[in-house]
């Protein structure tokens, strides 16, 4: 990817991105970002932004979500010193355990301050879109707590192997939506639910799950998780003495990458290692190594980077993981890689499983398969870095994967169902 921004813009852009004064006014992190919408979206978005900085801003709002982080989600969740990986890869290992948190990930970070965002706005109803699962779930149980009806739009394939968390949508009074066009996996899913907002933008509130789409959401989704990164930084400090070598997280649109990262940029010691999905391999198609190998563009509202071939189209994406399975990146991370202050790289679906099942063995912790990337990728970053401190985001927990796990992973009882990850 090739963008056109010199040194002393580069410092300047990363200076204003510590100091919160990006994005700009009309959205932009840089090159990156804006917002590319309809026009009919154009007054919501409008004035879902006034709100977004008026309630940010308030400090009875923020005390409000502070409290029910604490007594309904469960924060600040713990950070987990992992002794097994810790001795098997020769690092000193710590897992931010949003796997703790209530729904099983962190997304219920960010559908609770929008959930209480909306209440404030006064919608009638809420829509939102899921890949994993995770963030429906996040959406349909915040929803209940502030008393809001919601619709959530899931594609046709991620509802087959992700059946768990569809299932728990339903018990917490979600209304699912089985979207059968396109990829019918997380793009399809938001095309959806943009159409459906369109159809009515006064009456209703998008609870975006990711850090993409038009301006105000990557900086609102990204404020609300960077929860994760301000208390992993106090925890290692408390438990530790001293910061880590590096934070790695796993990519797919990027919000629990950036809410580990954004709190970090201005530690300079610390290196910053994102993981995206590797898919089966580096050809377009296999993939969902949205900057390892994409192009920047328009998609959702926002110029970002993608995958998309010659022709311009946006490409259909793999991962054995439903939340990573997406096309796109979020606008901050487009512009931390073009400011090299991220290093940016992949984990094939290979490489997730092992990790995924070696944090079981010696942990005792099962991942997401999302989670399991971050894994591949800090295991591999060990390799070359003994000895050093290594913090990862586990954005979640892999129940919800089982209908996946055992599709790849043989059977306990000798039936096998699927190609075994190496040990």
């Amino acid at each position: 990817m090739q963008v056109d921004i010199t040194p002393q813009q580069g410092a300047e852009l990363l200076a204003r991105l510590i100091n919160n004064e990006l994005p700009d006014k009309h959205g932009r992190y840089g090159p990156f970002g804006g917002c590319y919408a309809p026009e009919t979206l154009v007054p919501a978005l409008s004035r879902l932004a006034d709100n977004v900085y008026r309630y940010l801003a308030d400090d009875d709002f923020m005390a409000h979500l502070d409290q029910q982080l604490s007594t309904w989600v469960g924060r600040p969740t713990a950070l987990t010193h992992a002794q097994g990986l810790s001795k098997r890869w020769g690092a000193e290992v710590y897992l931010k355990r949003e796997d703790l948190a209530h729904t099983g990930a962190h997304k219920i970070n960010n559908a609770l301050g929008q959930a209480l965002l909306a209440q404030e706005m006064g919608a009638k109803r809420v829509i939102a879109e899921t890949g994993a699962g995770q963030h429906g779930v996040a959406t349909a149980a915040a929803c209940a707590r502030v008393g809001i009806p919601c619709t959530v739009y899931m594609g046709a394939v991620d509802i087959q192997r992700q059946a768990p968390n569809v299932d728990r949508m339903h018990q917490l009074g979600a209304r699912v939506v089985a979207v059968e066009s396109g990829d019918k996996t997380l793009r399809a899913a938001i095309d959806e639910a943009f159409r459906n907002w369109v159809a009515d933008p006064d009456g209703s509130y998008y609870l975006l799950g990711s850090a993409v789409g038009p301006h105000p959401y990557p900086y609102l989704v990204q404020r609300l998780q960077s929860v994760i990164g301000s208390e992993a930084r106090s925890q290692i400090l408390d438990q530790t003495g001293s910061l880590p070598d590096v934070a790695i997280a796993c990519v797919g649109g990027g919000s629990n990458a950036i809410g580990l990262f954004h709190p970090l940029l201005a530690d300079e010691s610390i290196a910053l290692l994102g993981v995206e999905a590797g898919g089966h391999g580096p050809a377009l198609g296999d993939n969902s190594a949205t900057l390892a190998a994409g192009k920047p563009g328009v998609l959702h509202g926002s110029y970002s980077v993608l995958l998309y071939d010659n022709d311009g189209q946006i490409q259909d994406t793999h991962s054995v993981s439903a939340g990573l399975d997406y096309p796109g990146v979020g606008p901050e991370h487009s512009l931390l890689q073009a400011l090299g202050r991220v290093n940016y790289v992949s984990a094939t679906d290979t490489d997730a499983l092992n990790a995924l099942q070696e944090c079981c063995a010696a942990e005792g912790i099962l991942p997401a398969l999302e989670s399991a990337h971050a894994l591949a990728g800090a295991r591999a970053w060990a390799k070359d870095n003994q000895g050093k401190a290594i913090l990862i985001g586990l954005s979640g927990r892999g129940d919800k994967d089982m209908p996946t796990l055992s599709q790849h992973i043989p059977s306990p009882l000798g039936e096998d169902k699927g190609a075994r990850a190496d040990d």
